[in-house]
């Protein structure tokens, strides 16, 4: 049942404020003691905060003999239900308390749910009746401490939980409560309370190239601090990919491995020497090692669907396939972690990390007193350009590139030649994303609607060549390995037809797609853009 809820905090927490708070109450209620509990509270969200950024929270409160899960939601209102002890981090799908569970799973989709918060909490609850014995509401006092070397206590907490049927008692209940000295509406919730006491800040993780850039800032500088902020997201993803907490963990990290290495190659020429080329090495090294892992995760995460949308086959023929996948996946994730964990991965971050920050440093320093255009085409090259320059350079060359590139294309063109499109996309949606922070905003999201649109048509393209491909290949694999039913096979086929009819459909919506992103008011936000870069 849902309830709406709001905290207060008391001045303290003993006898006299109950009494006070009894006092306060009548005539029109009493007060009765109801007990007393320790309980662990433990707020969950993903790595990423979609919870926290749809405004909700979750919250699992853990005590003697006692399990619930409580989400609330942007509005306040709040859903609980008891559930069986659980263990996190969990995925949002497997908890168990279907109430929960419903508001939950669309918010958190694949990610895991994990602690982000927690505290001890002793609670004493007091119920409210009315002028017939009948409970109305019930009175939590809570306090709370969160754990560390000197366990921070937090304010204490008062807060008014409705009895269905009785809502507008509980209000009243909250107003005559509300009006003691002693008692005041809490600016901040429990949670805000217990994570900055852990020393955390909700939203402290995204996987965006979030970096502050001025036009006038020396290219190098701003190059260095792309590329630092891409080694961070690597680097916060690690830990999530080897445990295999969730799929997203894996995928973020070889999101910002590509970038990374798109950057090295557009624009690596601002970095001194040889750096540039010789990171696009070992980051062609990490991105390989993070692909076979990454492939069988897409096979795994569309199966459900891809079996559903069977005709002549029925979704158990595929059983044995999805066998193998989960084989195969394993024997992957122990590369992958291996992987992860070498010498040589160690090295390549935390070479980059010195190298980089030195340049960040550096180029911080200057920017109070970049040179001229003149002047730094003189002495440093690309390195001193301010970054405005290079990034309007590079934008409208990519932009020139991808329109050159797809207007050759015909019916007749090759899938090679489509990749060469979908590439030189990824190219200038990378740059994009570089140097957002000089770009108008609004002007800037509608450019990248728009080349996201194309993308997403020659993603199908490609991705259903390559999945077709790969479902022959895995045929040819579990035949080798041991005898398949001839069913599986023949499901198998059938998912690699249909993949193929997707990818032709995709093809056909081609034309419509690149006319619309190279049409001359996308052209005048792209130049827009390029022009706003160098301001």
């Amino acid at each position: 049942m849902p309830q709406q809820l709001h905290e207060f905090t008391i001045e303290a927490a003993d006898a006299a404020a109950g009494r006070e708070m009894a006092a306060a109450l009548r005539p029109r209620f009493e007060v009765a003691t109801d007990g007393a509990r320790s309980v662990r509270r433990v707020w969950l969200d993903t790595f990423d905060w979609r919870l926290y950024r749809a405004g909700s929270t979750l919250e699992y409160t853990s005590g003697p003999g006692t399990h619930e899960l409580a989400f609330a939601a942007s509005d306040g209102e709040r859903t609980a239900c008891a559930v069986p002890r659980m263990s996190w981090p969990a995925a949002a799908g497997s908890v168990p308390g279907a109430l929960v569970r419903d508001l939950v799973e669309p918010v958190a989709g694949i990610r895991a749910l994990l602690p982000v918060a927690a505290c001890a909490s002793a609670q004493r609850t007091l119920r409210v009746l009315d002028g017939e014995d009948k409970t109305v509401a019930r009175i939590t006092v809570d306090l709370a401490s969160v754990r560390g070397p000197a366990g921070i206590a937090l304010p204490a907490r008062l807060t008014v939980t409705p009895v269905r049927g009785y809502g507008g008692q509980a209000d009243r209940v909250e107003r005559l409560l509300a009006g003691l000295p002693s008692v005041t509406a809490a600016d901040r919730s429990s949670f805000q309370l217990a994570l900055a006491a852990a020393g955390r800040r909700a939203g402290d993780y995204s996987s965006q190239v979030d970096v502050a850039l001025t036009p006038a800032m020396p290219a190098r500088a701003a190059v260095a601090a792309v590329l630092l902020r891409l080694l961070d997201i690597i680097e916060a993803n690690v830990d999530g990919a080897v445990r295999d907490i969730d799929t997203e963990f894996l995928h973020d990290l070889r999101i910002a491995v590509r970038r990374t290495r798109a950057a090295l190659k557009l624009a690596g020429d601002a970095l001194p020497g040889d750096l540039a080329p010789r990171y696009a090495l070992e980051f062609r090294w990490l991105g390989q090692l993070t692909t076979p892992l990454r492939d069988l995760d897409v096979h795994l995460l569309g199966f459900a669907d891809a079996a559903a949308g069977l005709v002549t086959a029925s979704p158990p023929d595929l059983a044995p396939m999805h066998e193998s996948l989960t084989r195969y996946r394993a024997a992957e994730r122990r590369r992958l972690a291996r992987g992860l964990r070498s010498a040589r991965f160690t090295r390549l971050t935390s070479q980059c990390w010195c190298a980089l920050g030195k340049l960040s440093a550096r180029g911080a320093h200057q920017a109070g007193a970049a040179p001229s255009r003149r002047a730094a085409a003189g002495r440093g090259g690309v390195a001193q350009t301010p970054v405005g320059d290079l990034a309007t350079a590079r934008i409208e060359r990519a932009y020139r590139r991808l329109a050159r590139t797809g207007a050759a294309i015909t019916a007749a063109s090759p899938e090679e030649d489509l990749h060469t499109v979908r590439k030189r996309g990824k190219e200038l949606r990378y740059l994009l994303e570089f140097f957002a922070a000089l770009h108008e905003p609004a002007t800037h999201r509608s450019a990248v609607r728009e080349l996201k649109a194309l993308q997403d048509c020659l993603g199908e393209i490609q991705d259903g060549h390559v999945q077709r491909e790969a479902i022959r290949s895995l045929a040819a694999r579990m035949v080798a390995e041991r005898a398949t039913p001839a069913a599986t096979l023949l499901a198998m086929g059938e998912l690699a037809a249909q993949l193929d009819a997707a990818a032709s459909e995709a093809r056909d919506d081609f034309g419509r797609r690149f006319a619309r992103f190279t049409s001359d008011r996308n052209a005048s936000r792209i130049a827009s853009l390029a022009k706003a870069a160098a301001a």
